[in-house]
């Protein structure tokens, strides 16, 4: 049987002035002539990289291990920059990068003489665009992601990002001083790595591994952990070989693979975010993925990872009680262990000999740590084409609830209220933000788990019903209902709430309805006027006349599918 030739090859195995330019170029760099006769794959090291990405900053270093990995299997490593987002520090949000991003991706990967990649995926979008970058290409890829940061101490108690929301809350009500909010800062963030409870970060690295995109224990090493540096060296070994097997992410990304990752998801309780960034994966390797899936399979799966935010440990934690694998093992009677992955094992085979170190981390499908967990997809009036909640999350109490709606028309007039000791406002009220969804803001930012009115905090009221057409952090908590569709800013019903409507929210019916009659739902409908947004030139401009609404991922409607990794035409 031939040996199939490199993809590089249509690159660096040229004869005359092309091949002559491919390469000369290259040598700059000390490299010898002969990594280019087509013996070694090139393989792209996607590096996200970037100081202004925390969770990304020891990259450079990781990078090294995963080059260790090439070279030792017999491949040929280069490393490339692409656009990072740090989720901490990018305004208006991070998530309006996300596909610029995967474009960046696409088009690096496709347009250079790769004949695989690995993605170094971190910080919360750094995972999901890379990946959907990579599957419209589908080449042999692999992600490795930078793991959590090691578990924040503070005043003798285990602090993470979770504690954030908790902080702000004793900060309002001066129980906090500003030295010790400080004092808080360096206490939370004492290592490299992204946020150390089961967040948007670790969800993402938890979804890759369940896809089967990465090597086993890549969601939850720690990141100063010696054996994350292990696992990246033995990512670049394996990559090789995948090139040499031509096993591509089409192969790996099935429909039962994305079953496979809603249900640990909801083993995990991990982020509500996940089901915009799962779904834009699917809608570019071609996978038919919608709300009622996320329902369905989260609906089978109890909580049995306990990390925060619906339980109660750490990432950190979860790794030393036995990691990813002792939690898919613990559900392997609902999955797909048949699924391929990219170490060439299936999914069972990868979890067969996992262990559980740890009860009070890991639960049982008989004894989960909570019943209720995954994410549950709301319809009605006031979501006609969806809306989402974490009920491990929430307050068991409000999940069935009727209460009187306190508006803001967006964030600024919500930062102008919800302190006002004049806000007609009490416990059982439902907290409603508009204009916070894909377009409104736009780019739909993490802002759903608005913070209680400071005079109801003061009484101890610790949660309340939200409702918005935004997003919350995965480290966020609360009986909070996001993802709204269609949003605010383009008419949806959410736009047509009034202060003192009453709105119902029923989980365990899967509801959320204004209780209006039709006839004035109609008549707001048609005094409606859009948000004029004053956008009018460059990417922002393209975001809001291409991008698609939550429950479609909020991807670009042009981005969807993909275009492969053949090049035909030279460049000189």
């Amino acid at each position: 049987m031939a040996k199939k030739k490199l993809r590089s090859q249509e690159w660096y195995g040229r004869t005359g002035k092309d091949g002559f330019i491919y390469r000369s170029w290259m040598k700059n760099q000390g490299l010898p002539h002969h990594l280019f006769e087509g013996e070694k794959p090139v393989i792209g090291i996607c590096n996200t990289w970037s100081e202004f990405t925390p969770c990304n900053a020891h990259f450079r270093e990781l990078a090294e291990s995963i080059k260790q990995g090439i070279w030792e299997a017999g491949g040929f490593p280069l490393e490339f920059p692409v656009m990072s987002l740090g989720e901490c520090s990018i305004k208006p949000t991070a998530m309006l990068f996300r596909n610029l991003a995967s474009m960046d991706v696409e088009e690096s990967i496709r347009a250079n003489p790769m004949d695989g990649v690995i993605l170094m995926c971190g910080c919360d979008k750094t995972t999901p665009s890379l990946v959907m970058g990579a599957a419209s290409v589908d080449l042999p890829t692999l992600v490795v992601s930078g793991g959590p940061m090691l578990v924040g101490r503070f005043k003798g108690k285990k602090i993470g990002t979770s504690d954030v929301w908790r902080f702000a809350e004793e900060y309002k009500l001066g129980k906090l001083s500003q030295e010790e909010f400080i004092e808080a800062e360096a206490a939370m963030s004492r290592s490299r790595g992204h946020c150390a409870p089961m967040g948007t970060a670790s969800t993402m690295a938890a979804m890759v591994e369940a896809l089967g995109l990465a090597m086993p224990d890549n969601a939850t090493i720690p990141a100063a952990d010696s054996r994350r540096k292990v696992l990246a060296h033995m990512a670049g070994m394996r990559i090789v070989e995948m090139v040499k097997e031509d096993l591509k992410m089409s192969q790996i990304l099935t429909r039962k693979a994305f079953e496979n990752s809603i249900m640990v998801n909801a083993a995990l309780g991990g982020s509500t975010n996940f089901i915009l960034h799962l779904t834009a994966i699917a809608r570019r390797i071609g996978v038919d993925l919608d709300l009622t899936d996320f329902d369905h399979f989260s609906s089978k799966v109890p909580l049995i990872a306990n990390v925060q935010p619906s339980g109660d440990h750490w990432v950190e934690d979860l790794f030393y009680a036995g990691g990813l694998p002792a939690v898919m093992r613990e559900i392997q009677s609902k999955l797909h262990t048949d699924c391929i992955t990219v170490n060439g094992k299936t999914l069972g085979e990868n979890i067969e000999k996992a262990e559980c170190y740890d009860r009070e981390l890991i639960g049982t499908l008989e004894k989960p740590i909570k019943p209720d967990s995954g994410i549950a997809v709301l319809k009605g009036n006031l979501c006609p084409n969806g809306a989402v909640i974490k009920p491990s999350a929430a307050s068991p109490h409000l999940l069935t609830h009727t209460g009187k709606a306190v508006v803001f028309e967006d964030i600024d007039d919500y930062k102008a209220k919800i302190d006002d000791p004049d806000l007609e406002v009490d416990e059982n009220s439902v907290l409603v933000m508009k204009n916070v969804g894909p377009k409104g803001y736009p780019g739909m930012p993490e802002v759903g788990n608005m913070g209680l009115p400071a005079k109801l905090l003061q009484k101890g009221i610790k949660d309340m019903v939200r409702i918005s057409d935004g997003r919350m952090s995965g480290t966020g908590y609360g009986t909070v209902v996001l993802h709204v569709s269609p949003e605010s800013a383009i008419g949806g019903p959410l736009a047509l709430v009034q202060n003192g409507d009453m709105i119902q929210l029923d989980v365990p019916n899967r509801s959320l309805n204004l209780l209006i009659s039709d006839e004035e739902m109609e008549k707001r409908k048609n005094a409606f006027q859009p948000t004029q947004l004053p956008y009018e030139r460059g990417y922002v401009n393209l975001f809001l006349h291409q991008v698609n609404q939550a429950h479609d991922g909020v991807d670009f409607d042009f981005l969807q599918g993909s275009s492969g990794s053949e090049v035909k035409r030279d460049s000189h």
